[in-house]
């Protein structure tokens, strides 16, 4: 069972709030005229845009008016204690692999759609890099102990002023883009909107790999 007491009810609530974001875009489609033949596909599309949309802005928090990239990046602490959860190593590093692979699409999809490059409401690379951060982390308790810590390991007294620093230090090297993050934004498509952010998590993860040798 999980330790750390809140999260589950904090996933619940972002269940919650896509469940209502679609509702309302099913119920806001709804209410137009009827289609006529030709425009039921355009309508199929649109709601389709948006749902890759939703996903892409982490759930409606890359549309907050004020550090959209620090709230996509605390929906990424949610992701890495899910990934931590699942007490399985290789579960935690295909999670990463998958999660990278999955934000190269819904940023390459969203910069389409928006007819943006690199829209700052896209935060789903925040999100999955997160999870790099720690990798270091896990992997040295897994070899310690022969098991991935649980969730609650990280706010443990002195591990919480840690887990705060990780958090910090990536949105420094985000935001800093020291060599090659601001370079790798050069890449086409979803890859230059993630790999910058994942490259910042790299950065922090040899940190990281430091303090826990």
């Amino acid at each position: 069972m999980l330790a750390f007491i809140g999260m589950w009810e904090t996933l619940a609530v972002l269940v919650l709030i896509l469940v209502l974001v679609l509702f309302r875009m099913l119920a806001s489609s709804g209410s137009q005229r009827p289609a006529k033949r030709g425009e039921e596909g355009d309508l199929a599309q649109q709601m389709a845009n948006d749902f890759w949309l939703l996903l892409a802005q982490g759930l409606g928090a890359g549309r907050i008016p004020f550090a959209p990239g620090t709230f996509g990046s605390l929906l990424g602490m949610l992701w890495f204690l899910v990934l931590v959860d699942l007490g399985v190593l290789w579960m935690y590093l295909a999670g990463c692999v998958l999660g990278m692979l999955a934000s190269v699409w819904l940023s390459g999809k969203a910069e389409v759609i928006l007819k943006q490059k690199d829209p700052s409401s896209v935060v789903v690379d925040e999100t999955i890099a997160l999870p790099i951060c720690f990798l270091p982390w896990v992997v040295a308790e897994w070899w310690r102990q022969g098991s991935v810590p649980e969730p609650d390991h990280f706010f443990f007294q002195t591990n919480a002023w840690a887990t705060l620093l990780i958090f910090v230090l990536f949105r420094v090297f985000d935001i800093a883009k020291p060599w090659p993050i601001k370079q790798s934004q050069r890449l086409r498509g979803g890859w230059g909107v993630t790999m910058d952010d994942v490259l910042a998590a790299v950065y922090v993860a040899l940190m990281t790999l430091v303090l826990v040798l």
